[in-house]
Parts: C-alpha cells; sequence; structure tokens
C-alpha cells in the first residue's frame, strides 16, 4: 500500500507541475492580455484532483496515519475552483488575465496549504 501511496504522491507532484508550469511560461503573456489555458493546464487540473483523492482513500483504507479533513477539505475546494476555472477558460483565446492570476494565485495557495498547515 505504501508503494502506491509514493507513486501517487510522484504522480500528484507532476499534476502540480503540469498546472503551475503552464501558468509560469506565459507570465508575459498574461500581463499583455494574451494568455491562455494551456491543454496542459487542463490536464494538470485533472491530475490533481485524481491523484489527491486516491492518495487520501490510499491513505484512509491502509490506516497509515491520520489525515487533517479539514484541510483536505479545503484544498479539495481549491482544487475544484482551480479546476472549474481551467475548464470554462480553456477554450477561449485569450483567457482573462484575472482567471489566469487566479488559477496560478490558488495553485500556489494549494502548494501552502499543503507544506505549512500541520
Amino acid at each position: 500500500m505504501d508503494v502506491l501511496r509514493i507513486i501517487l504522491l510522484i504522480l500528484h507532484f507532476v499534476g502540480l507541475a503540469m498546472l503551475f508550469g503552464g501558468f509560469l511560461v506565459q507570465q508575459k503573456a498574461i500581463a499583455q492580455g494574451k494568455g491562455t489555458v494551456l491543454p496542459i493546464m487542463w490536464r494538470g487540473a485533472l491530475t490533481q484532483i485524481v491523484t489527491g483523492l486516491l492518495l487520501v482513500a490510499t491513505i484512509e483504507i491502509g490506516d497509515l496515519f491520520e489525515i487533517n479533513n479539514i484541510k483536505i477539505g479545503v484544498k479539495l475546494l481549491v482544487a475544484i475552483i482551480i479546476t472549474v476555472l481551467v475548464l470554462v477558460y480553456r477554450k477561449k483565446d485569450p483567457a482573462p488575465s484575472w482567471a489566469l492570476w487566479t488559477v496560478g494565485g490558488l495553485t500556489f495557495a494549494n502548494i501552502v496549504i499543503a507544506v505549512a498547515w500541520r
């Protein structure tokens, strides 16, 4: 069970890199109002949701350690908002700058929540 958890955690990080990297590589375009939701961002958002849910399920089933359900709920809510924004604006070219900044900011916030909230 621990091997599965580690694989899911690695895939969760890959999804994070896809989502946040897609935002970071187009900072100049976003600032000029020409940013778009890249296909990699959509895949990253879905990867984050799926692997996050599977990670929690794996930890609960394996009874590996105690999960902070409030923290997981907040992270899930933020991930759902990110995914909805990415879904709504993935076909718009250019996407509104506020939406892309929100996706980037919420992604960073989810990183902070994951690391700093104990």
